[in-house]
C-alpha cells in the first residue's frame, strides 16, 4: 500500500511535514502531512493533512491523532481518531469510510510488513 515514505520538511519534530507515496491499492496517489504534537514517551503524536489524500477534492481540512497503547496480551492497540471537515456537496458516508478504509489498510500493511521483518525496529 505505501511505496515509500520521507521527510519533506524539518527534522521530526513539530512542524515537520513528511510525505507518504502510495501504490495504486490506495484511491490517492500521495499524503502530506505535518507534525502538530508529538509525545514519544506516550507513544502518541497528532498531525494535519495538507497535501493529497483527498485535500481539495472531498475534503477541505483533516486531523489525526494516534496513540499506541500497550495491550494486556504484551502486544499493541493503535487508536486512530481522526477529525475532518468535508467540501460542500461532498457525502459524509462516503467520505468517512473511505478514509476508515485507508488507515486501516495502512496500518494493516505496516503491521504486517513489522512482523515479517522485526530487524526494521529495535
Amino acid at each position: 500500500m505505501v511505496a515509500s515514505a520521507h521527510p519533506v520538511e524539518g527534522e521530526g519534530g513539530i512542524g515537520s511535514v513528511r510525505q507518504f507515496n502510495f501504490t495504486s491499492a490506495m484511491p490517492f496517489d500521495l499524503m502530506k502531512e505535518r507534525l502538530e504534537f508529538i509525545d514519544v514517551d506516550k507513544c502518541e503524536c497528532k498531525s494535519t493533512l495538507i497535501e493529497g489524500g483527498g485535500i481539495g477534492t472531498a475534503i477541505e481540512t483533516a486531523t489525526s491523532h494516534i496513540k499506541v497503547e500497550v495491550a494486556a496480551n504484551g502486544g499493541s492497540v493503535v487508536k486512530v481518531e481522526s477529525t475532518y471537515k468535508l467540501l460542500l456537496g461532498v457525502e459524509v458516508n462516503d467520505e468517512i469510510t473511505k478514509a476508515k478504509d485507508s488507515v486501516t489498510t495502512i496500518f494493516k500493511a505496516a503491521e504486517a510488513y513489522l512482523i515479517a521483518n522485526p530487524d526494521a525496529y529495535n
